[in-house]
């Protein structure tokens, strides 16, 4: 799942050998990793994730890479806090999520870039996994029992940060950080389900917290719900869907 979302990210980003990048909330190194094959031993990319436990998935994965990648620099760190600047590039693939405060975040990751350097920001399109957390939130909210009921209903308050919804939208937006020669994308994607995969999206993505707190013996029962929730509803595809905007700094 996690490969084609970031690879269509850095196709667009276009990371050069020599370039100086800076990958916020790299997750586990989905998008770092082929930066930094791309940027070779001449450049470097700081990959930045608050969670220690994705730096070190993100450390195993260029560990299995071919050849040793030294100009990957690991940090568990709060991207929206991170100091050093005058990158060529800043890219974040589905991290404005998890921002306390979306717009100064961005600003912050904008101000990393030295003029001319570019940000790219990749962000879920509207509607996408849909479906598919709805019927989570519904076979929690049946089987998880209080801890279930108070999973969802913070998720559920949560709601969706205030971001661009279109590739137009989203290229307006980034124009209002003071980026130039913005455009937006659209990535259309779609993945066939069975119970095995849909399972293991569920404890691969963000929506793990709804049955993080959970035992293992009603953690199957929500997964048994679940699985028949989607079979009811008809859910054999997930939309994974993205928009991908690009900006650069003015010189």
């Amino acid at each position: 799942m996690w490969n084609p979302i970031s690879m269509a990210t850095v196709l667009r980003a276009a990371p050069r050998f020599g370039e100086l990048v800076l990958d916020a909330c790299c997750g586990d190194g989905a998008s770092a990793v082929p930066t930094a094959e791309l940027v070779g031993p001449g450049g470097a990319v700081d990959a930045v994730d608050r969670s220690e436990a994705m730096t070190e998935l993100a450390r195993e994965r260029a560990e299995g890479e071919a050849a040793p990648l030294p100009q990957l620099r690991l940090h568990a760190a709060d991207a929206t806090e991170w100091e050093p600047v005058g990158y060529d590039l800043v890219q974040c693939v589905l991290g404005v999520f998890f921002f306390d405060d979306v717009e100064g975040g961005v600003a912050h990751l904008v101000d990393r870039l030295k003029p001319g350097g570019r940000f790219v920001v990749t962000l879920w399109a509207p509607g996408a996994v849909k479906d598919f957390t709805e019927a989570l939130c519904d076979a929690v909210e049946a089987e998880g029992g209080e801890a279930g009921a108070e999973a969802v209903a913070a998720y559920r308050s949560g709601g969706r940060p205030d971001v661009p919804s279109t590739p137009g939208a989203l290229a307006q937006w980034l124009g209002s950080f003071g980026l130039e020669r913005t455009r937006g994308e659209l990535v259309p994607r779609h993945l066939d389900l069975d119970d095995d995969l849909a399972w293991r999206l569920v404890l691969g993505m963000s929506r793990r917290r709804l049955v993080a707190d959970l035992d293992d013996a009603t953690r199957d029962r929500v997964a048994t719900a679940f699985h028949a929730l989607r079979a009811e509803r008809g859910i054999s595809r997930v939309d994974l869907s993205t928009i991908i905007g690009v900006g650069h700094r003015p010189e």
